[in-house]
């Protein structure tokens, strides 16, 4: 399996998670689409930086060849899927009323 299938099974996952298994409906909705170039942004600099200097490097025949900021475009979808996983799950866990347990400290 190449890198760009994997980045494509990726993003469909995370879409059905996000639409079909825990209906949170992020992507369909304008607050997750204006804060998410923020996200990207932040991405590029990453990808930038450990593509560009070489710390990560990619089989050549395992991607499409495009490039954005050094990375590879498949770099792209699996930081959207990864993304929208993590904030699907969590909104998902709000939702429920479910809290991160409290903190350890003097009685």
């Amino acid at each position: 399996m190449t890198y760009t299938v994997d980045a494509a099974l990726g993003v469909l996952g995370a879409l059905g998670l996000d639409l079909l298994v825990l209906r949170t409906r992020l992507v369909a909705g304008r607050a997750f689409w204006a804060t998410y170039p923020i996200v990207l942004a932040a991405q590029l600099v990453a990808n930038g930086i450990l593509t560009g200097r070489g710390i990560v490097r990619y089989d050549p025949h395992a991607i499409l060849g495009p490039r954005v900021v050094h990375a590879p475009v498949e770099d792209l979808a699996f930081g959207f899927a990864l993304v929208l996983s993590a904030l699907s799950v969590w909104v998902w866990l709000g939702r429920r009323g479910i809290d991160a347990p409290e903190p350890p400290g003097p009685r």
